[in-house]
């Protein structure tokens, strides 16, 4: 995040456009929605600017800008088209340390204005940084869609009752659990569909019960795949558990888009292990869990691809459930299938690959005595994960065991993320390949002909939205 999102007061104060265009006017617009005092510099000006002069809305001063027309300013915005205007005031202005927005010229400002949804008292803006203002706007109008038109009489309804909740329930966690059940529940349907004499009769039953039977801490752990690194592949249950999560304990795999998804103000503990280091021993990610849980938190512990493959999820869910902690296992797409379908390559295939084996590139001791036997196997696919640091033993061992030395090997690296790279060669090439690429940050290794598939393909493979590397 290269720029801090604020939302600023202006209601009566004193803001500063100007220019006398259609730039200026949409400006103008937003300034008197929000309250404030408008004084518009400029030399002419167009019919509707004209109007709300005429009706008294906004003061003109039908002047050249000077440096005086900054007094008592709480905020500038540049309308015009005139460069040498632009540099001027802005420059005035943030001389002073008042914000000021040249339009559609991010160099010459000190903050950008965003595409907004409004429903009041609920505003959301959206901000490109001044990069792509088109892209902000299909944004907004995306938003716009999936909101109900009467959200903010849910907003408004809310704030009601806000000191009211805020003196029978004096504990923060316990305010946050009865909103998101006021939210999620009856007083939030009776709400949004405008009956709101009986939201305000079921809340204040909900509250009743709340202050006469508070809620115990009850604690409880959610497992959860963090999928193999794109947000846009975490699972809905997933992300509605990190948002309500009062503690996040994640680990080395987890993506820092994916760990960006969870509460803001949730606890968030890293307990990130790779090869031959364990910052965190395992037991003691277990009593930390275990000690979660009886403080009567919600835990999510998120887990890179699935909790389950290669993922230690069994032995936390064994290490809970003997310490008598309520759990829940939430799947996630393991990394094997991400990058697999990342780099366009079928992990079965009718022609090629009836079998698909998935192992882990080391065992618990550290040894990687696997049964190479089973996986020389012909017409099949082999996913090795954690297999680029013991590359060159995997390779040796297929081919002893029967593979043929050209069998086409992919090494991907930080699957299905931005900054995924792949190297494609053979069993008889692949270390070397992958030494001269200097691959970063965990890694996936597939074995069979299926990723010869891959390099037969158009370079421009297409998964999702996004374009392969």
């Amino acid at each position: 995040m290269q720029n801090f999102p604020i939302f600023m007061t202006l209601r009566e104060r004193r803001a500063l456009v100007v220019g006398g265009g259609e730039a200026a006017l949409h400006k103008v617009e937003l300034l008197l929605a929000a309250g404030a005092q408008i004084t518009l510099i400029a030399e002419t000006v167009t019919g509707d600017i004209a109007q709300l002069i005429s009706e008294g809305r906004i003061a003109w001063g039908g002047h050249v800008f000077c440096d005086d027309d900054l007094i008592d300013i709480s905020l500038v915005i540049v309308g015009s088209d005139d460069e040498a205007l632009q540099a001027r005031v802005s420059q005035a202005a943030q001389q002073r340390g008042l914000p000021v927005n040249v339009v559609d010229r991010p160099a010459r400002s000190s903050f950008t204005m965003p595409a907004i949804v409004d429903r009041g008292p609920i505003t959301i803006a959206i901000s490109t940084r001044g990069a792509a203002p088109a892209l902000a706007r299909k944004i907004r109008a995306e938003i716009e869609r999936a909101l109900p038109a009467a959200i903010g009489r849910l907003a408004r309804f809310a704030e009601i009752f806000r000191t009211q909740v805020r003196r029978t329930l004096s504990e923060p966690r316990a305010r946050r659990h009865f909103w998101d059940r006021v939210f999620d529940g009856r007083v939030g349907e009776l709400a949004l569909a405008g009956d709101e004499i009986a939201a305000r009769r079921e809340l204040i039953r909900q509250l009743d019960d709340a202050r006469n039977a508070p809620v115990q801490a009850t604690g409880m752990v959610h497992l959860v795949g963090a999928g193999p690194g794109d947000p846009d592949l975490l699972t809905l249950k997933a992300h509605r558990l990190l948002q309500r999560a009062d503690a996040i304990v994640y680990d080395r795999l987890v993506s820092p888009e994916v760990l960006a998804m969870g509460r803001r103000d949730a606890e968030k503990i890293y307990v990130g292990k790779k090869r031959a280091h364990h910052c965190v021993p395992q037991r003691e990610i277990n009593d930390r869990l275990i000690s979660l849980a009886r403080a009567g938190k919600s835990v999510v512990r998120l887990k890179g691809g699935d909790p389950f493959v290669f993922g230690r999820g069994g032995e936390e869910l064994d290490a809970l459930l003997a310490a008598g902690v309520v759990v829940e296992v939430v799947p996630g797409i393991t990394a094997a299938l991400g990058c697999a379908a990342s780099a366009g390559i079928p992990l079965t295939h009718r022609d090629h690959a009836q079998t698909c084996v998935f192992v882990t590139g080391h065992l618990k001791d550290g040894t990687i005595d696997l049964d190479w036997t089973t996986l020389s196997r012909p017409r099949q696919t082999v996913v090795i994960y954690m297999g680029s640091e013991t590359l060159s033993v995997i390779a040796r061992q297929l081919v002893q065991h029967g593979l043929a030395p050209g069998t086409p090997v992919a090494l991907i690296a930080n699957g299905t993320t931005e900054r995924e790279r792949r190297v494609i060669g053979t069993l008889d090439s692949i270390e070397r390949l992958a030494q001269r690429a200097q691959l970063q940050g965990p890694a996936l290794c597939v074995v069979g002909e299926v990723v010869g598939l891959a390099l037969g393909r158009d370079s421009e493979f297409h998964f999702e939205s996004r374009i392969g590397l």
